[in-house]
């Protein structure tokens, strides 16, 4: 690992769970850590929803697109987090890799988001703790 990791979410639309996380893990890291995210099957837009519930918690995400996961992307970041894209995302040894369990926000209510965003933050917040345990 580099002197700044890199972090790579990764979910199936790249527009919800990979979008909040990746703001949070901005949102709490600063510069200091290389944050990425992509989709297997990306969407044309982030949700509405999760850029709302962002947006109650100061975070804002308008400037993000969903983007498609490449071999080049996975391969270049130390750290990657899966949410939900099954066998479309490579594995590629020596990298870190954490499959988080979050529902999928697409076609939720905003309710329901909130609480995928709020989940999301205290895994975050331990992968945060880790990153700079192990520099």
């Amino acid at each position: 690992m580099t002197d700044k990791p890199s972090v790579l979410f990764v979910c199936v639309h790249n527009a919800g769970r990979s979008q909040m996380a990746a703001g949070w893990l901005r949102h709490l890291a600063g510069d200091t850590i290389e944050v990425r995210s992509a989709g297997s099957a990306p969407a044309d837009q982030i949700n509405p929803a999760a850029v709302e519930a962002m947006r109650e918690v100061g975070i804002d995400i308008t400037d993000q697109s969903p983007v498609r996961l490449t071999w080049d992307t996975a391969e270049a970041s130390d750290v990657i987090i899966t949410m939900g894209c099954g066998d479309a995302c490579p594995v590629f040894p020596g990298k870190r890799y954490e499959d988080w369990k979050l529902t999928d926000p697409a076609g939720q209510p905003l309710d329901v988001v909130r609480q995928v965003r709020d989940d999301i933050r205290p895994r975050v917040v331990e992968l945060l703790a880790s990153l700079r345990r192990s520099r």
